[in-house]
């Protein structure tokens, strides 16, 4: 076999391309031919002059390329008002909650409070308003708990304002236990916000047409 087609061969090995012959084939032409191993090492050291070749030089774009940045990333502020108004409403309803237990908690170990209940209706009304507070105080730990809290917390308030009106006018309650109860709608309708703030993260949005999970 003529020696430039092992001197091929060994430029596609150079390139990296098919041999177009066995490896050993030229391997063992290199090892008996002086010529074409002289040719293989000057080919070798071109090849590796060509590839690590100083790159050109190029300007220094750092500048240009951060002043072209805006100074506020899109949305970024939108975002900040949203985490703004989720911890208002957390700490909100920490302060209901705390409100909500202290109430709770002497009408529960003594009776203070129960309207002259029998102990056991009084023990009861307070383990029923310490409960209302605990669920408060969840859902501002963990606003992802505010749909499930929701749908008790709600029927309760729903349920309780009109009966606590028609006792107020009917004089059967006193102005400032109707008063405490409103705690409870506070507590109700800032876990409704929290739900809805939850929800409104979680619907699609468009993207290019399409819609994908926020």
């Amino acid at each position: 076999m003529p020696c430039h087609t092992f001197r091929e061969a060994i430029s596609a090995r150079l390139d990296g391309e098919p041999l177009g012959m066995p490896a050993r084939a030229l391997d063992d032409h290199l090892g008996s031919c002086a010529a074409c191993a002289t040719w293989s090492d000057r080919a070798e050291r071109a090849t590796r002059r060509a590839r690590l070749a100083p790159a050109p030089p190029v300007p220094d774009l750092t500048g240009a390329v951060l002043a072209a940045l805006p100074r506020e990333l899109p949305g970024a502020a939108a975002a900040a008002r949203a985490r703004l108004v989720d911890t208002a409403l957390r700490f909100a309803l920490l302060a209901v909650g705390v409100a909500q237990a202290g109430i709770a908690w002497p009408v529960l170990v003594t009776g203070a409070g129960a309207m002259s209940a029998p102990a056991h209706m009084a023990h009861e009304t307070g383990a029923w308003n310490l409960a209302v507070a605990a669920a408060l105080l969840a859902v501002a730990a963990g606003p992802r708990l505010a749909a499930g809290a929701l749908t008790a917390l709600g029927s309760l308030a729903v349920l309780l304002l009109p009966v606590t009106l028609a006792d107020l006018g009917a004089g059967h309650v006193h102005l400032d236990r109707a008063v405490a109860h409103l705690l409870l709608l506070a507590g109700a309708l800032l876990v409704a916000a929290v739900a809805w703030r939850g929800s409104r993260r979680r619907m699609p949005v468009a993207v290019h047409g399409r819609r994908v999970p926020a």
